[in-house]
């Protein structure tokens, strides 16, 4: 079992940038792939990107060059650094935990409690 939490999320202007964390509880973590994904209101919660046990990284093709994941095993996180950020993606993101990479968000089953994200001038 893990635990999820994310943290990092806030109010930026279009353009700008966040860094999102998620930390993870467990001493397993680091052979979990790790996904973020997003869902904004009265809208699916769509895939981001993931990370596997091995850095192996995984974007959403709208979303490649602007977004990076990584993640850091001796610290039980994973980061979603993200640039050139649009009100569109204005939602919340979520961190998720599973030992395959899903691109649907009704195949995890750890979740965080999410971290909203505002992208607004």
């Amino acid at each position: 079992q893990v635990q999820l939490e994310e943290s990092g999320g806030g109010l930026v202007q279009p353009g700008g940038s966040l860094r999102l964390s998620c930390a993870a509880s467990g001493r397993t973590f680091r052979t979990y792939i790790m996904g973020w994904f997003r869902q904004a209101p009265g809208k699916e919660r769509d895939f981001v990107a993931g990370i596997s046990s091995g850095g192996r990284t995984y974007y959403a093709d709208s979303l490649r060059g602007r977004f990076t994941v990584s993640r850091d095993n001796a610290k039980n996180t994973v980061y979603l650094q993200m640039n050139g950020l649009k009100p569109e993606e204005t939602a919340v993101y979520y961190c998720t935990a599973s030992d395959t990479l899903y691109y649907t968000f009704d195949r995890y089953y750890y979740w965080g409690q999410g971290t909203q994200v505002t992208v607004s001038s």
